[in-house]
């Protein structure tokens, strides 16, 4: 997989996997991806907590010596 547009789908797919009402925004390239996710599963919980979700989701894109996705440059989760 070494398409960016592919990851990006990629990405976003996973998360979704994770947290299925949420609204999913990947972009970048080359490795590194800024993430914005929404979804109310966030509400009441801290902002480590909410990032954690996500990175758990993604966590088999970033595993491995040839992993698609290198760095998370940005994440921000919120609840709508």
């Amino acid at each position: 997989m070494n398409d960016p547009a592919e990851i990006r789908a990629a990405v976003r797919e996973a998360i979704l996997g994770r947290i299925a009402d949420a609204e999913v925004r990947v972009e970048g390239g080359g490795g590194h991806y800024t993430i914005e996710v929404v979804s109310p599963v966030f509400a009441g919980k801290g902002m480590l907590e909410s990032q954690r979700l996500v990175l758990g989701a993604i966590a088999p894109l970033m595993k491995g010596d040839h992993a698609p996705v290198h760095a998370v440059d940005s994440l921000k989760t919120r609840t709508p």
